[in-house]
């Protein structure tokens, strides 16, 4: 309100000023003469006043006629004036409203209609950093691999966009399938963004398959230092690129490294099954069984594997079964409801002939954890319990159709694989498998009626009217057994891979 006041004060003020000095100029005598071609003119003070206004107003105007002459002259020479910048900011507007709408058409999946935008954009603006992007990025969606090429490699021109132009060409090697040229893009976009994740990651997965191990580990290692990568997770990754690198030595007959690096693996990671067996074994070639026994008893009490197993059994290869199935114990005493163990002890007491403790060790397992392994052993215990054979086909027709059991596979794609590889064969996921039980689609083995199969070959016996064998002795033929054990395995491996 204050401020109100004091302006309609000024204002007075200011108006009676102007009043006092006009009736001053009105009052006053003389004036200005001006003589000019024999004329002359008599000006009072008040209309002199007048005047002198004019004739500022006159020179103002001819300064800005002359000025705006200067500056179409200086156009017409191609200097920058107002008129070229208000020229080049309407081309400006235009140009960013072209690059905006090809933004939009790329992210609305318009390829041919962001890749027109990107043209008209690059004319008015005349920047290729902005618009090759999109042009690139358009003529991908489209499939136009020719024009993403070129837009990709005038992008390496530029030290700015050299990365996205390395960046844009790699994935498109990588889309081709030419792995090789992939492997050395990402190489150069690492070497120009060590910290770009995606890079990264893609780096490492060409190394891993490609096979190039100690640069895996050497990303791997970057990875962990700009914080890309937790540290437990780095440590069992380092420890799969170990093992990856001692495989790799082993088939170079260069044993002695390999085994080394088999140990560090172990070392790394414990649990890791293929890293512990591969480690048991150099300890085995070494003459250490003490320290294969350790070490194959670490990893069995994180996580009973028969690949475990398999290795164990190799530090003693000429015992007898009986020595065996005491030697095992030390196995077998630890996570006794553990379906592997319970497996392994009755495939030594197999082996044993005590077909008895066998099944006893089976439990109910057939019934509770029916698959391929633990109905093809209730074959070999009927069959060495002297069972009809249709009792023991029964059994192996059952094993047939059943689901395949724990095995290596790919947590991305759920690819089934017979042997522990880093690199999923299939998907090309890195570290991605796992020995698990394949999912629900994938657990039926072959494609016979898993009803009809038992009324065509036998039926296994059932515990509450079990068959009297014709005879108590324990069976001679245990290679028929295993012979046909291998058949199911076979047929179970065949009708995995279709």
């Amino acid at each position: 309100m204050l401020w109100s006041l004091t302006k309609i004060i000024l204002f007075v003020v200011i108006v009676s000023l102007l009043t006092l000095g006009a009736g001053y100029l009105l009052e006053a005598e003389g004036g200005v003469r001006i003589a000019f071609g024999g004329m002359e003119f008599n000006l009072g003070p008040l209309q002199s006043v007048v005047g002198a206004l004019l004739l500022v107003l006159a020179i103002w105007i001819l300064m800005k006629v002359v000025g705006f002459l200067v500056a179409i002259l200086r156009f017409i020479n191609g200097d920058e004036t107002a008129i070229s910048r208000y020229f080049d900011r309407s081309r400006e507007r235009k140009g960013f409203k072209a690059l905006s709408d090809g933004m939009l058409a790329l992210a609305s999946g318009e390829g041919r209609e962001a890749m027109k935008k990107a043209d008209q954009a690059d004319k008015y603006l005349n920047r290729p950093e902005l618009t090759n992007l999109i042009t690139a990025q358009a003529a991908e969606m489209i499939g136009d691999k020719k024009t993403a090429d070129r837009v990709y490699k005038e992008l390496l021109k530029d030290q700015r966009t050299r990365f996205v132009g390395v960046r844009g060409l790699m994935k498109q090697r990588m889309s081709e399938g030419n792995n090789e040229v992939a492997l050395k893009l990402a190489e150069t976009a690492f070497a120009i963004k060590p910290k770009h994740e995606e890079t990264q990651d893609l780096l490492l997965r060409l190394q891993a398959e490609s096979g190039d191990w100690k640069g895996a580990r050497k990303t791997l290692a970057t990875k962990l230092k700009t914080g890309t990568l937790p540290r437990d997770v780095h440590k069992r990754r380092d420890a799969v690129l170990a093992l990856s690198e001692a495989k790799v030595v082993i088939d170079d007959n260069a044993t002695i490294e390999a085994r080394e690096e088999a140990i560090e693996a172990n070392r790394l990671s414990p649990d890791l099954i293929p890293a512990a067996a591969m480690a048991a074994r150099g300890y085995i070639a070494k003459g250490k069984p003490k320290y294969a026994t350790r070490v194959i008893r670490k990893a069995w009490n994180v996580s009973p594997h028969p690949d475990l197993a398999e290795v164990f059994a190799e530090i003693q290869p000429n015992e007898t079964p009986a020595q065996r199935i005491k030697r095992f114990g030390l196995l077998t005493n630890s996570h006794q409801d553990h379906p592997e163990t319970k497996m392994l002890l009755a495939e030594l007491n197999i082996a044993a002939e005590d077909f008895p403790a066998a099944r006893r060790a089976m439990g109910d397992l057939a019934q509770t954890d029916p698959n391929t392994r633990t109905l093809t052993l209730m074959a070999a215990i009927e069959r060495g319990e002297g069972a009809e054979d249709a009792v023991v086909r029964g059994w192996l027709a059952r094993a047939v159709t059943a689901p395949r059991g724990p095995s290596w596979i790919c947590d991305s794609c759920n690819h089934i694989h017979g042997d522990w590889v880093p690199v999923c064969e299939n998907c090309g996921g890195f570290d991605t498998l796992t020995w698990r039980k394949p999912p629900a689609q994938m657990m039926s083995t072959t494609g016979l009626n898993a009803e009809m199969l038992p009324l065509i070959v036998g039926s296994p016996r059932e515990e509450a009217n079990a068959l009297v064998p014709t005879t108590t002795e324990p069976a001679a033929d245990a290679d028929v057994v295993v012979e046909e054990a291998q058949v199911v395995d076979a047929a179970t491996k065949d009708e995995t891979a279709k």
